[in-house]
């Protein structure tokens, strides 16, 4: 089927619950309105509220929830509106379904997913628009999934469906609807854990992820530059050696992404370069990532988010080293 990423979303949802009666999905809106997004859009009427549940406005209440629930042997499914709304639940996740594995030496787990639309590049607010996850990433116990396409989405859902640790789902606001792919509508996985080399090359390698895929790749079209570009699809557990590997074959390294170049995943993929790859190098690894300040207004945030001419400035200097 031809389908955009909340397409993909939504079967993959359905495909879910329809295999799993554990699976239930619960969140602000996410049943009779089908979610802010429409992402749920039909899965009340096909499971019923005791499967698809509304829950009042509680970002806090909706992830300690899903924590009980997963304890008691279901598989919740949790949405938050706004990655900038999870912050609100940050100690459920951090303080307790994180850490519960290693609490109980491995005796009890949380197998839950939690969704949120991430990152700007729509004209939203603030809290609308973060880019959070390095904040996940360096929680030991949380696994961080954000897809760039619709194939990749359906795919590492249905993974995390099947795996019994929590899972910080993000998904990418502009892409919802940017573009349509071919999806099967049977289950399919996408592995977690394993980045996706989107493009092979042999002059430089670019590492990215979520919004930042499609406008790497056009920069990388428009030069007619021979890049090698990495979608990691997996933030924690990274796959380094995918990474490595390509980085030893180019001898460039470039990282771009959306969120603050300041402490971002970006640094902790360019300090694993500089520890196992640095004498393969042939210029110094260059980032590309937004300012380190807060979301602007909506005016101004295409000179803040990274974009094709920024991205085409740094492979110009990257190749002229």
């Amino acid at each position: 089927m031809m389908t955009n990423m909340v397409g993909a979303l939504n079967n993959a949802l359905d495909l879910i619950l329809k295999e799993n009666n554990d699976a239930v999905i619960l969140g602000e809106d996410v049943g009779k309105d089908g979610g802010v997004f429409r992402v749920t859009d039909g899965l009340y009427d096909k499971y019923g509220d005791s499967r698809v549940i509304d829950t009042p406005l509680s970002e806090a209440g909706i992830i300690g929830t899903s924590i009980g629930m997963a304890l008691a042997g279901m598989h919740p499914i949790a949405e938050v509106q706004f990655a900038g709304f999870m912050y609100l639940a940050f100690d459920q996740l951090v303080n307790h379904a994180a850490r519960y594995r290693s609490r109980t030496r491995s005796t009890k787990s949380i197998p839950m997913i939690v969704r949120t639309p991430v990152s700007g590049g729509v004209r939203t607010l603030e809290h609308h628009s973060d880019s959070p996850e390095v904040y996940y990433s360096h929680v030991g116990g949380l696994i961080v999934v954000e897809p760039s396409n619709p194939y990749d989405a359906k795919g590492l859902m249905i993974r995390a469906s099947h795996m019994n640790d929590p899972v910080i789902f993000l998904e990418p606001t502009k892409l919802y609807r940017l573009f349509k792919q071919e999806v099967p509508e049977n289950v399919y996985e996408v592995p977690i854990g394993k980045a996706n080399v989107v493009k092979p090359g042999d002059d430089l390698t670019i590492i990215t992820w979520g919004t930042m895929v499609p406008v790497v790749k056009n920069a990388v079209d428009k030069k007619g530059t021979n890049a090698e570009i990495i979608d990691v699809r997996t933030i924690n557990p990274l796959d380094e050696a995918t990474i490595l590997e390509s980085v030893k074959k180019t001898g460039r390294a470039m990282i771009v992404h959306e969120a603050q170049l300041s402490f971002g995943a970006g640094a902790e993929i360019s300090a694993r370069i500089a520890e196992k790859a640095i004498f393969e190098l042939d210029a110094p690894i260059i980032r590309v990532a937004s300012d380190s300040l807060p979301y602007p207004y909506p005016g101004y945030e295409q000179y803040y988010i990274p974009n094709e001419s920024k991205v085409s400035q740094a492979i110009d200097k990257i190749m002229s080293e």
